[in-house]
């Protein structure tokens, strides 16, 4: 494994990534393409970002397009966002119209329970919002993953722009442990996702 760069990131980008992992070993990828014009990808899953991936399934359900990569040894194979580009989510997010990506923020964000929102598909997360709001959860816009690089990977979609979800650890856990939260937090999701 390379040594870590001034950023955060070890790995550049995918190619690089591959250089140094195996997958299979230390990280699995699930494509799930499907007649829909949506996909919901979890691109930091497994030891990463956990959670991320069953939440992202739970959204995309059987009908939604899914794509998720998963550590399985180490966290430390993050990808930023900007730069992520590993060929078969590229491929799947290329052709579709919306891009809803799930992911997990650390920090002082940990022990909050607000969906933070990021990305540049305004209207949407206008709506997504509005429809969280209704079935009782806190949002706000993410103060410092703002998701606004056109190379982003949800704004990578047809028509470039995209919604980056950040979740605290506590949102998650509480998230994939409550099948009525979970419930509630997929319905405001599909409400979003299917609004045309």
């Amino acid at each position: 494994m390379p040594k870590r760069a001034a950023s955060k990131d070890i790995y550049r980008n995918f190619a690089h990534l591959a250089e140094h992992e195996t997958e299979g070993k230390d990280f699995h990828i699930r494509v799930e393409p499907r007649d829909s014009s949506a996909v919901v990808i979890a691109p930091h899953g497994g030891r990463i970002e956990p959670r991320t991936k069953e939440i992202a399934m739970a959204i995309a359900k059987d009908d939604t397009s899914f794509y998720s990569f998963e550590a399985i040894r180490s966290n430390e194979l993050h990808i930023t966002s900007s730069r992520f580009d590993e060929p078969r989510c590229l491929k799947l997010v290329r052709k579709s119209a919306l891009v809803l990506a799930i992911h997990g923020c650390r920090n002082e964000h940990d022990r909050d329970k607000t969906v933070y929102f990021g990305g540049l598909y305004r209207e949407r997360i206008k709506r997504f919002k509005a429809e969280l709001k209704k079935q009782g959860f806190a949002v706000a816009d993410h103060p410092k993953l703002k998701g606004d690089h056109v190379l982003n990977i949800c704004n990578r979609g047809t028509n470039g722009k995209g919604i980056q979800l950040e979740l605290p650890m506590r949102l998650r856990v509480r998230l994939t442990r409550s099948k009525a939260l979970m419930d509630k937090f997929v319905l405001a999701a599909r409400q979003t996702i299917e609004a045309g």
